[in-house]
Order: C-alpha cells, then sequence, then structure tokens
C-alpha cells in the first residue's frame, strides 16, 4: 500500500504542474486531462460523465466547463445523432498545451513504459481491466442506492 500511496501523490504533483503549466487550477485541469483523455479514446465526455468521474455536482461542472470554454481549452457540442446530447470536447488549443506538457514532463514515465517487459504490461492490464469492471459494477450498484440501505452496519463495522 505504500507504493500506491507514492505513485497517487506523485501522479497529483503531476497534475498540479499540468495545471501550473496551463494555467488552471488543479480542479480544471483534472477535468481538461479527463476531456482529453475521453476525447484521445474516440468519443467526447459527457458533462454528466464528468461530473460522476471527478466528484462533483451536474452544476458545478457546467461552472467548470464554462471556465475552460473561458480560457479557450473546451468547446460543448450537441451530438449529431441525438441533439438533445452534449458532449465537451478539448480545443486544438487544450490539445497543444497537454501535448507540449507531456512532452517535457513524460520522459521519465515513456521510459518506464518502454522498459517495462510485455507480459508485465499484459498482467498489470488485466489486473486494471478486472479493476475498472468491478469498480464500475460497485459505482452502478451505488448509485442505484442499493448501498444506501446497507450504510448503518457499513459504519458499525468500520
Amino acid at each position: 500500500m505504500h507504493r500506491l500511496r507514492d505513485w497517487t501523490m506523485a501522479s497529483d504533483e503531476l497534475n498540479r504542474h499540468l495545471s501550473t503549466w496551463l494555467g488552471l487550477s488543479a480542479a480544471d485541469a483534472e477535468a481538461l486531462g479527463r476531456i482529453v483523455w475521453a476525447d484521445r479514446a474516440g468519443h467526447p465526455m459527457s458533462p454528466i460523465e464528468l461530473a460522476r468521474q471527478i466528484g462533483m455536482t451536474s452544476g458545478a461542472v457546467s461552472v467548470l466547463i464554462d471556465r475552460l470554454e473561458r480560457a479557450g481549452f473546451a468547446s460543448r457540442h450537441r451530438d449529431e445523432g441525438d441533439r438533445r446530447r452534449v458532449g465537451v470536447r478539448p480545443t486544438p488549443s487544450a490539445l497543444e498545451g497537454v501535448s507540449a506538457f507531456l512532452d517535457l514532463a513524460g520522459a521519465e514515465i515513456a521510459a518506464a513504459v518502454r522498459e517495462t517487459p510485455a507480459e508485465e504490461v499484459r498482467v498489470v492490464r488485466a489486473f486494471l481491466e478486472r479493476m475498472t469492471s468491478a469498480s464500475a459494477d460497485a459505482n452502478a450498484r451505488l448509485r442505484s442506492g442499493v448501498a444506501a440501505r446497507g450504510a448503518g452496519s457499513a459504519r458499525a463495522v468500520g
């Protein structure tokens, strides 16, 4: 667990450096990072997805997206298939800024990835996929309110 805490702290510090690099608050930089990764994965992030991922209300995320739009880092787009759906995408300026930061800051991380044996990457990837699936299942259950019924007993155990 000590190593996981160290990794989390190092990751948080990288996010703070990114926020400084882009002139954003740490929360805005984290949100922008998630918007960029979703875009790179081929799908725009919805405001609801973003709110869920960063633990903010939909109203707070709307204000955050407004700030990112004013700063020139994000834009809202209507889904062509369903005009009621809105996605948030990074602007070219945001993609350039994040890429420049990763070029500068990512050398050590890229080296660690290149030096990791393929079998080790396969094992870690399989583990992360299982953890992602389990976390998604737990989050779905918690959103449905099932966990609220057992909250009293969970507090007694903790």
